[in-house]
């Protein structure tokens, strides 16, 4: 009878007579779910964590049909002034407003295996992304003092600009060791900074117009601040993230000032805050939050909130958690960006909410539950994958495409996600008397073809906008 009262009460509280969730599951929710965790019952709470997860993801879905879409009008008259009625209209999307992305890193670092076969790289990954992520990573980027290794990047940045991929450059401003090469700590400390404020500068305008999305302070809660940094003469990594002590107003004068120069130098720069681990620990997410009060005190000009989507690494993370952090960033009126997720197909177990083997149908099940999470809530902006395929992966199987750059399924998934379900396409309509035609729409750009009862066809093109009429009205030649 017990096990059965546990389990009838928290359903109850969770479902509709018609068996549909309602409501955001509530702390005696949650902790009905430990309940029978710790008695053992996983087949019943497998299941309640199943209704959970329905309900996060019809919320999301509602979403996506109230946030990521718009209705839009189009009118065609001849030259007269004329409506034009019983004209054929074909509208298609082309490309979309939010920024699904990757790494592009194999096509920087040419390694020979990877050169041979770019263009087989460069078709799986156009297929998909409209969002380019580019290393920047100081130790990385300029091994010697004055020497940054900029042209490396150029061929790569290029190829993405010319097939209208958004490109963002990661880090500028960051305390590991990746973020202060040796040479820099060798010099007097003030010298040391003054030529960080160089980067910064260097970066945002030489890249302007290129490069104008960047993650320009990383984990800033989670190393020290970089004062303490310029201490750590030998770049000693444990040191680098043992935050003991430190808080808030240790942490918030470098991160402003690194925002204050980058926006100094270009205005028209968006830069963001990016951190992990806020997924996942309720600690390090109210810690994030109290900076960011802390620099929206100070004016810094933050234009993004980036959340890193692997810490930990072997975890499914809640769709409670999910949604209770965008939640409480979004109060800050800026876009979130999710950043560096990267589920895998290791074999190792599963950790956090979903229990069981990372196998490949595993990570293309929790891809596309965050996938539709994120761009089911209206305060994210981006969803950037950190990897392209198994042949060099940060971690094991985290990949979109295997080894010799077959698909995986999440590859297949998230393409079947990104590029049907949230486009909008194959629309065939006919003007009404005053010539128009309606539709409902994702956000992007459109090829608008008209085709007049002589059979004589234009093309158009139109972009469908948040937050704006979106009519057209069109003459036809």
């Amino acid at each position: 009878m017990a096990k059965f009262y546990i389990t009838g009460a928290f359903l109850g509280l969770l479902l509709l007579r018609t068996g549909h969730l309602y409501g955001q599951p509530t702390e005696e929710m949650i902790r009905e779910m430990e309940a029978l965790s710790i008695s053992g019952q996983t087949e019943e709470l497998l299941s309640v964590k199943l209704q959970v997860e329905e309900y996060y993801l019809e919320k999301a879905r509602h979403n996506i049909e109230n946030y990521r879409k718009s209705g839009a009008a189009l009118t065609f008259v001849n030259e007269n002034g004329q409506p034009l009625e019983n004209i054929r209209v074909e509208i298609n999307q082309v490309t979309q407003d939010f920024l699904f992305g990757n790494k592009l890193f194999e096509l920087i670092l040419n390694y020979p295996e990877e050169k041979a076969r770019a263009d087989e790289f460069k078709e799986r990954y156009k297929a998909l992304f409209n969002f380019a992520v580019f290393p920047f990573f100081w130790a990385a980027d300029e091994r010697t003092a004055s020497t940054p290794e900029w042209k490396k990047k150029e061929d790569a940045l290029n190829w993405a600009l010319e097939n209208r991929i958004a490109c963002k450059g990661t880090p500028l401003g960051w305390t590991s060791p990746h973020g202060t090469p040796q040479w820099l700590l060798d010099l007097p400390e003030q010298t040391a900074t003054e030529l960080y404020k160089a980067r910064l500068y260097n970066h945002v305008i030489g890249y302007k117009g290129k490069v104008d999305t960047w993650i320009l302070v990383n984990e800033p809660v989670n190393t020290v601040p970089w004062d303490i940094a310029l201490e750590d003469k030998e770049n000693n990594n444990d040191l680098r993230y043992n935050i003991r002590g430190y808080g808030t107003s240790d942490f918030a004068p470098w991160v402003d000032q690194s925002f204050k120069w980058a926006f100094e130098a270009n205005p028209d720069g968006n830069y963001i805050l990016n951190e992990y681990f806020t997924l996942a620990i309720p600690e390090i997410r109210d810690r994030f939050n109290d900076l960011l009060e802390e620099l929206r005190k100070r004016n810094t000009p933050v234009s993004g909130i980036g959340i890193q989507g692997h810490e930990p690494r072997e975890m499914w993370f809640s769709p409670i958690e999910v949604f209770r952090t965008f939640d409480l960033y979004k109060e800050f009126g800026l876009p979130l960006h999710i950043t560096e997720f990267i589920p895998q197909s290791s074999g190792k177990d599963i950790t956090g909410w979903r229990g069981g083997t990372w196998t490949e149908e595993a990570q293309a099940e929790f891809a596309e539950q965050f996938y539709t999470l994120a761009f089911g809530h209206p305060a994210v902006a981006s969803i950037t994958w950190w990897g392209f395929t198994d042949r060099r992966i940060w971690l094991e199987g985290g990949g979109l495409l295997d080894e010799e750059y077959n698909p995986k399924p999440v590859y297949n998934r998230l393409m079947k996600l990104i590029k049907e379900e949230w486009m909008t396409k194959d629309l065939n309509l006919k003007t009404d008397k005053n010539g128009q035609v309606s539709f409902r729409g994702f956000y992007g750009t459109y090829q608008v073809v008209a085709t007049r009862r002589d059979g004589t066809s234009q093309t158009l093109d139109i972009h469908l906008k948040d937050s704006e009429t979106n009519y057209w009205k069109f003459a036809l030649e």
